[in-house]
């Protein structure tokens, strides 16, 4: 695996990229046999360091965590763990999933992902305002889009959904229900438990209680 270590006004020395590299192939290593990459994005501010690792493991498939600490080895330390936690929890399904992947000649729906400005604190001058969903608007209402991206909508159950979700650790996923092929999406509720909207469903939102 390629491991990609970056410093953000942090000098990143042999010995921590050497620690960084060797623990997470290591520790990737012992779930996936041949993952893609890895980046390491190491910082300091206000006197803590924080450490951003992302991990692609498999077509799809991103791990993501961070974390904070006094110095840097124990912000890695404590990301990379729970990176580690993550794949032992989905360890079996991982498994599976990949497994499937590997057979399976499926093509992801190709879409754009935008995103859209957050209002600022004071907005000065009338060529913006804040919409009603509380982003910042140009002059003719139009939401105030600062970067576009391509992006892929997979196809997968709802259990495989909220793994990517929680690997990822995003707050929502978009994916195409395996059942009927019609988008769902999943996401995190403040209570900790899983939301499933399903417009396929005469239900509509579901709990999926993960």
């Amino acid at each position: 695996m390629h491991v990609t270590v970056k410093g953000k006004q942090l000098d990143v020395g042999d010995a921590l990229r050497t620690h960084v590299n060797e623990t997470l192939t290591n520790l990737v290593g012992k779930y996936f046999s041949n993952p893609i990459d890895a980046l390491v994005v190491l910082s300091k501010d206000a006197g803590l360091y924080t450490a951003d690792i992302q991990v692609h493991v498999g077509r799809g498939i991103l791990l993501q965590s961070n974390a904070q600490a006094s110095e840097p080895y124990p912000a890695f330390d404590a990301a990379a763990e729970r990176v580690a936690k993550r794949l032992r929890r989905y360890k079996r399904r991982l498994r599976d999933h990949n497994a499937r992947l590997a057979t399976a000649a499926e093509v992801a729906l190709p879409a754009r992902k935008y995103i859209i400005e957050a209002p600022a604190d004071e907005m000065d001058g009338a060529e913006t305002d804040v919409g009603l969903d509380g982003g910042a608007e140009s002059a003719d209402g139009a939401p105030m889009i600062v970067a576009e991206m391509k992006t892929d909508i997979e196809l997968l159950t709802v259990s495989e959904a909220v793994m990517r979700m929680d690997l990822a650790d995003i707050p929502a996923l978009m994916f195409r229900n395996r059942a009927h092929g019609g988008l769902n999406m999943v996401y995190r509720r403040p209570d900790g438990n899983v939301g499933w909207v399903d417009p396929a469903d005469s239900g509509a939102a579901k709990e999926a209680g993960a």
